[in-house]
């Protein structure tokens, strides 16, 4: 199904299943179907599940503007007021989390039962005087540059790193998932692709202290595009209700390289 945004733009939404909604917000640049093995893992445990496609990837519409985390927060709050329940849980992955926390942040936690951070983005990813742990920003300027020059070439790569290929192709990933990946990630708006690194800097610090749910954090502990050290390991300290779990030997793209402990992890924490 689709709803529309308060300022008319389409999100493409799939909900399927009954019983305790849970919302599952993807990562950059692929779409909702990334959930594909927590989709099923949930469906079985009797979830309700709903997954969308953020704006600008996936069939959602791709506007030219509004890739900022005030923004997709509201995108979410509409797809939240369309699930039509009194408690939803939310289960963000890698830029995912961005919208849960800036959700939470913005709208409070009265419709929130509970939320999981996978491979997460927060607390603040820029290095500054307040923030030494954080990426220099030439980094992020150092992608925007390659995805202006050669955006197909520069996915391909960011995929392998997202899966540490080197390591575990041919093993825990295969090449075809990596290939569907990219024909996903590739027909991405090449606008929305490049303006969403700017999102990803953004400091969700303040949006913290309003998260008062219980929280689990998955993190793999071999992240290669959102380090552990500079993120989750710095997040878990700051949540009231947190709970922290790093996966041995994890990539980026945990969600298909450590299917099962995620989902036995989801499942269990959201009962």
């Amino acid at each position: 199904m689709h709803i529309q945004t308060p300022e008319g733009h389409v999100i493409h939404v799939k909900d399927m299943g009954s019983g305790h909604p849970v919302i599952l917000i993807h990562g950059w640049p692929l779409s909702g179907d990334m959930w594909e093995y927590q989709t099923v893992a949930l469906l079985e445990a009797g979830y309700r599940v709903i997954t969308y496609d953020r704006r600008g990837f996936g069939q959602s519409g791709h506007p030219a503007d509004g890739y900022n985390y005030d923004v997709f927060a509201d995108d979410l709050a509409a797809v939240i007021d369309k699930v039509d329940a009194p408690k939803v849980s939310l289960v963000g992955f890698s830029m995912g989390t961005g919208e849960v926390t800036r959700y939470l942040g913005e709208y409070g936690s009265s419709r929130v039962r509970r939320v999981v951070l996978i491979g997460t983005l927060g607390p603040y990813l820029v290095k500054a005087p307040d923030n030494p742990e954080g990426v220099d920003p030439g980094v992020f300027k150092g992608i925007k540059d390659a995805l202006r020059k050669d955006r197909p070439a520069f996915l391909l790569e960011f995929l392998h790193n997202f899966y540490n290929w080197d390591v575990l192709g041919g093993k825990l990933v295969s090449e075809r998932v990596v290939e569907d990946n990219w024909n996903v990630a590739a027909g991405a708006s090449a606008i929305g692709a490049v303006a969403c690194v700017d999102a990803w800097i953004e400091d969700f610090r303040s949006d913290l202290s309003r998260n008062d749910v219980p929280t689990l954090i998955l993190h793999g502990d071999a992240d290669r595009i959102l380090p552990p050290d500079a993120t989750s390991r710095r997040q878990a300290k700051l949540l009231r209700k947190g709970t922290f779990l790093e996966l041995a030997g994890g990539p980026h793209g945990v969600l298909w390289t450590h299917a099962e402990e995620v989902n036995r992890a989801l499942v269990e924490f959201l009962a």
